[in-house]
């Protein structure tokens, strides 16, 4: 049966209307995971000796135990944003002789092959063999090593249960955000915790039983959750809600482009994937306590401007690159009608703005890290509006890959709106800042580089107007590939 299912994702695969750029994307993941996974294997052989040398009066396996904890939640975090759920059609198959729990397990056990689970064990393993070669206990040594197996699967099995009710993530984010911060400040000792429970699991062999029990238990629970749903009125009636409108006659002082700012707000409000982008834009904001709170980041020049962008730009970056994607399944609509494109694209310029300035007022606390990073923070957000908004508007006129608004996966690990011109677009806007700033900092000052980054943003500004014309004519040329794109099914 599994060997029949195989063959029916690989078909739905290489059939696919979108199978060239499916394909590329699998070839450059397959890049990406052989690329970390080796990166991940050669520091867990070298991982003994880096720790023995940056704590030389600690036993490198406890400093590793110590952040262990910061590791269990930064991977639930990152696998929020970046592991897409593995899904199938369960609807034809409903009318064949196919036991459910048969394709319920074939459905899980694709998570437990999840490259987010390997690159995990990749670390682990040679660290574990390091370790038996400098003479720890081999017993102990494997049941730790089979421990943190365990807790791979049960944050593989968590991250299903997650997904699938965003509440469980902004509880674990925040918890992380605030032990960051207690630990920082001396109030509870979050490493020494982390210590005394991953610590244990090698001093103790028989606590392995503990994490293996424990993925056990979610992974009936997931398959008892799919097993609850998985029904044909399930999947074909719909839930009926209240529908709910908003007053949005305020928003008519902003003149022509007021209908268009309207129509992406009501999309945004109503529909799951732009409403989890806005999601994943407030936590860009809360970016900068990650690189500012450690010292090895916090003098870092490119870490700092780097996560400047961020935190100012995180809803031009996550809902900029979509546009025009967001609107394809009725773009075909709007460009049947008398509609100018320069008014199309000001609307989305002036919401990213909108977006950046709002970022920027939530982002004064971090003067508090001193005057020196609010002043980066302050130029990035002026280069964001200025500069990163018509960047990433002209890279809109590349992506021709339709979006789905209501889709259940996550709004990062969804490859759709995805393509590698996005790749190429990126990269002026992560480096972009960075070299502008470094170049009169290195032969002036710093407040040299903070006037040439805020300078540039200001001058991006100042030829607005040029800049949207220039785009306009871009989306013009291109309009009906981009139709015909949206219309492909």
């Amino acid at each position: 049966m599994t060997k029949t299912f195989l063959s029916l994702e690989w078909k739905k695969f290489s059939r696919s209307a979108a199978f060239s750029k499916g394909l590329v994307i699998k070839i450059l993941m397959i890049f990406g995971a052989l690329y970390f996974g080796g990166i991940a294997i050669f520091m867990g052989g070298i991982g003994f000796k880096i720790l023995q040398k940056a704590v030389p009066d600690v036993d490198p396996l406890i400093t590793l135990n110590q952040f262990l904890l910061y590791w269990v939640l930064g991977e639930l975090a990152l696998r929020f944003f970046m592991h897409q759920m593995p899904v199938m059609n369960i609807k034809p198959l409903m009318t064949l002789p196919i036991k459910r729990s048969k394709v319920i397990q074939f459905l899980l056990n694709k998570t437990i092959f999840s490259f987010f689970n390997l690159i995990g064990i990749l670390f682990f393993i040679p660290f574990s063999a390091a370790l038996i070669y400098f003479g720890y206990a081999p017993l102990q040594v494997a049941a730790w090593l089979l421990s943190l197996m365990g807790i791979v699967l049960c944050l593989n099995f968590i991250n299903f249960l997650i997904n699938k009710n965003n509440t469980y993530f902004y509880v674990i984010a925040s918890f992380a955000v605030l032990s960051v911060l207690l630990n920082n400040y001396n109030i509870i000792s979050f490493t020494k915790i982390s210590e005394s429970i991953f610590y244990a699991l090698y001093q103790f062999p028989y606590l392995v039983v503990f994490p293996l029990l424990l993925a056990f238990i979610l992974y009936k629970s997931n398959y008892n959750l799919l097993a609850k749903h998985f029904y044909l009125d399930g999947i074909i009636r719909k839930k009926i809600e209240k529908v709910e409108t908003k007053d949005l006659s305020f928003m008519d002082q902003f003149g022509d482009i007021a209908p268009f700012l309207k129509n992406d707000i009501r999309m945004i409000w109503r529909n799951k994937r732009p409403k989890q982008v806005l999601f994943t834009a407030v936590f860009f904001v809360f970016y900068g306590l990650f690189f500012f709170t450690f010292e090895i980041y916090k003098d870092n020049l490119f870490f700092t401007s780097f996560a400047s962008i961020f935190i100012t730009g995180g809803f031009l970056l996550t809902f900029g690159q979509y546009v025009p994607s967001w609107d394809s399944e009725y773009y075909k609509l709007m460009m049947s009608q008398n509609i100018p494109y320069y008014q199309y694209l000001k609307s989305k310029w002036s919401l990213m703005v909108v977006g950046v300035l709002i970022a920027y007022v939530l982002s004064i606390p971090y003067i508090y890290f001193g005057i020196k990073i609010f002043a980066m923070i302050s130029a990035a957000a002026v280069f964001n509006v200025g500069l990163n908004s018509f960047i990433t508007l002209y890279g809109g006129a590349l992506n021709r890959v339709p979006v789905e608004l209501n889709v259940k996966a996550s709004a990062f690990g969804n490859t759709q709106g995805f393509n590698a011109t996005q790749l190429l677009i990126s990269l002026p806007k992560m480096i972009g800042p960075y070299v502008i700033f470094i170049v009169p900092y290195y032969f002036i000052g710093f407040k040299a580089g903070i006037i040439a980054l805020s300078l540039s943003g200001i001058l991006g500004l100042v030829f607005t107007k040029f800049f949207l014309k220039f785009i306009e004519k871009t989306y013009q040329k291109g309009k009906y590939k981009t139709i015909a794109a949206f219309a492909e099914k």
